[in-house]
């Protein structure tokens, strides 16, 4: 199945670099010029990741990610003209799964929107339920269930529950989340992870308890607390 991705970016040179490297690739490609212009393509077409320009004339990005992320948990890339670290944070807040800084090389945004869309594929392609502490993860719809009510969660937010869980009762540190869910190349640090996490335990509620802090270690799934 061909996948799609929505760039959205209002420089016509830079959008055309990266379509051209996306249909290389056999993806199906949509752009859009500004924010307002996506978030109709967005609704009007099953788009499998989005890679999303800050600056945009009519909406910014942070905007167009922020109204997606209360419809869809589909794969987010944001991509910024400034390397301000409160920036970053802002759009990972906002459920950004990843950040690239302009200048970037073409063939790194690939590999990223590349492992994205395996990661989804992969977790598309399982047929079992993980449940424990009353949260359920069902991993062919992508869907997480706490005690019973619908938990929306981002791709990655989801990706993370999903590892911990896996992994209950070991602690899983900071390194080791980055490594799985960004990869080896990834160039966040500890606030990226933690700004996650914290979004994660939020929309847990009361079983966000379950997803502890293990001090100067990192993160452990543990049942009872």
């Amino acid at each position: 199945m061909t996948r799609t991705i929505l760039i959205v970016e209002d420089e016509p040179i830079l959008r055309e670099v990266m379509k051209d490297y996306l249909l290389e690739e056999g993806y199906a490609v949509l752009e859009a010029g500004d924010g307002k212009q996506a978030l109709e393509l967005f609704q009007s077409h099953a788009v499998d990741l989005i890679i999303l320009d800050i600056m945009l004339p009519e909406l910014d990005g942070w905007s167009v990610c922020k109204r997606i992320r209360k419809i869809s948990n589909v794969p987010i890339i944001m991509l910024t003209a400034r390397s301000d670290e409160d920036d970053t944070l802002l759009g990972f807040e906002l459920g950004a799964d990843d950040y690239v800084t302009k200048p970037y090389s073409p063939p790194i945004l690939l590999a990223r929107a590349k492992r994205l869309l395996e990661s989804k594929q992969n977790r598309e392609q399982e047929d079992d339920t993980l449940s424990a502490s009353g949260i359920s993860i069902h991993f062919p719809s992508r869907t997480v269930n706490v005690d019973g009510e619908n938990c929306s969660l981002t791709h990655t937010e989801f990706e993370i529950l999903a590892y911990l869980m896996k992994n209950k009762g070991v602690i899983i540190t900071r390194e080791q989340l980055i490594t799985k869910i960004w990869g080896y190349d990834f160039v966040g640090d500890d606030r990226t992870v933690n700004s996650h996490i914290r979004n994660l335990r939020a929309k847990l509620g009361e079983r966000a308890k379950h997803v502890a802090t293990i001090v100067r270690s990192g993160y452990k799934f543990e049942e009872k607390l």
